[in-house]
């Protein structure tokens, strides 16, 4: 197993939108603590994204209009803390390059439209799941998604565990790339939600980030560098 830390992939522009979305989510999920067990658990049915209630295809609810809000109130809700701290670190390490090439606004879009897109791929096959999907890492494996086309070779030091704790420092499009075969595997061998974790989820959120990052990449004609670092576009 293993968990990474932090990069060595410097960036030009402050990554304010990176830091808001963290205090966002910490501050979402403390409100939610703080309701007690019975609250907590009303508040993730009510704002959670729940496929069968969403698409209402058997009419069996009355759904209010809110409802259809809950793609983008899901992004900002986690199941505990180690949901949480997993997520937040991952958003830091990878969000700050990819705040740093789109600028904040266009940020946010990709941000937001990567967990749209994880959310549409989770619900193909779960269309009848009753369950709250709750959780930024749909969002997050976009970003990732793009961060391993912009920066496939910026070290990223991880934290190993196999018989000894070690650190250990890699390439992006290795580390991302591990990670994103352990998600294919999960999806495949096991349900949508195997163990609480929506792997389709995070498959089609870093899908959708490459590809986009992919597609502008190389209509803009753009080329990466030979190093760490990959041209920075204004767009």
């Amino acid at each position: 197993m293993f968990f990474p830390i932090r990069d060595d992939n410097p960036t030009v522009r402050k990554p304010y939108l990176t830091v808001a979305l963290i205090v966002v989510n910490c501050a979402v999920f403390l409100y939610t603590k703080s309701l007690g067990f019975r609250g907590f658990e009303e508040f993730t049915f009510t704002y959670g994204f729940t496929p069968d209630v969403f698409f209402n295809i058997d009419h069996k609810y009355l759904v209010p209009s809110w409802i259809y809000v809950t793609p983008l109130t899901s992004m900002f809700m986690h199941g505990g803390w180690m949901h949480l701290i997993g997520n937040m670190v991952f958003l830091w390490i990878f969000g700050n390059n990819v705040e740093d090439y789109f600028g904040a606004i266009k940020f946010i879009i990709f941000y937001f439209l990567s967990g749209i897109a994880a959310i549409a791929v989770y619900s193909i096959f779960s269309l009848t799941s009753e369950v709250p999907l709750v959780g930024a890492s749909g969002a997050i494996a976009g970003v990732m998604g793009a961060y391993i086309i912009l920066h496939p070779r910026a070290q990223v030091t991880c934290l190993i565990f196999f018989i000894l704790i070690q650190f250990v420092t890699l390439p992006a499009k290795v580390v991302l790339g591990i990670w994103f075969a352990i998600q294919v595997v999960m999806s495949v061998t096991g349900s949508s939600t195997g163990g609480g974790v929506a792997w389709l989820a995070h498959v089609g959120g870093f899908v959708f980030g490459a590809a986009v990052l992919w597609i502008v990449v190389r209509l803009k004609g753009g080329r990466p560098y030979r190093g760490q670092r990959v041209y920075r576009m204004q767009w």
